[in-house]
This record gives structure tokens, C-alpha cells and sequence, in this order.
């Protein structure tokens, strides 16, 4: 898959990627930015030291969502907030 971007999408990418401290978002963006200056997924990969099939899902999810994150943020919690209060508390005595 080949990404091809605005100009204004371009600054706005290159931007982002200087003010991000995720090293994730931080790959993401660059396989994008690289897929738009003409590399392939090989090259790309092999650059951010990433298998093959991230950098295509990666440039996937941008074309089809202009996904820039990455959803590593856990899971739901199965407790409501009062018990989770109780816990807090357990923890802290």
C-alpha cells in the first residue's frame, strides 16, 4: 500500500512526530511519512525494525481512519468506581 499525502497532511505528521514522546505513535507516523516519499513495506520495515505486517497494517489504518495512536492503553476495569475506591484504600493503609 502506498500513502500519498497533502502537503498541509505532511507538515501536520511531521509536527506531530516532533512533539510526540510515544515511540509507537512516533513509528506509525514515520511509516506513513515513508510510504508517501515512495518506500516500500520492506524498506520500511526493515528501517523501524518492524515485521512486515505492522507497517501494512499501520498504513492501512491511516488510509482508513487516519490512525496516528496506538491502542495500548489496557483494559476495562471490572470493578464500579466504589469498589475500585475501596481498593485504593486497601492498597494505601
Amino acid at each position: 500500500m502506498q500513502i500519498s499525502l497533502t502537503g498541509q497532511e505532511k507538515l501536520a505528521l511531521e509536527s506531530r512526530h516532533k512533539k510526540c514522546s510515544d515511540k509507537r505513535e512516533c513509528d506509525r507516523i514515520k511509516a506513513i511519512l515513508l510510504s508517501d516519499e515512495g518506500w516500500s513495506t520492506i524498506m520500511i520495515s526493515q528501517a523501524l525494525r518492524k515485521h512486515q505486517s505492522s507497517i501494512v497494517r499501520h498504513l492501512n489504518e491511516y488510509a482508513d481512519s487516519q490512525k496516528k495512536t496506538s491502542n495500548n492503553g489496557g483494559s476495562d476495569s471490572y470493578l464500579d468506581s466504589a469498589q475500585t475506591k475501596l481498593v485504593i484504600k486497601h492498597l494505601t493503609e
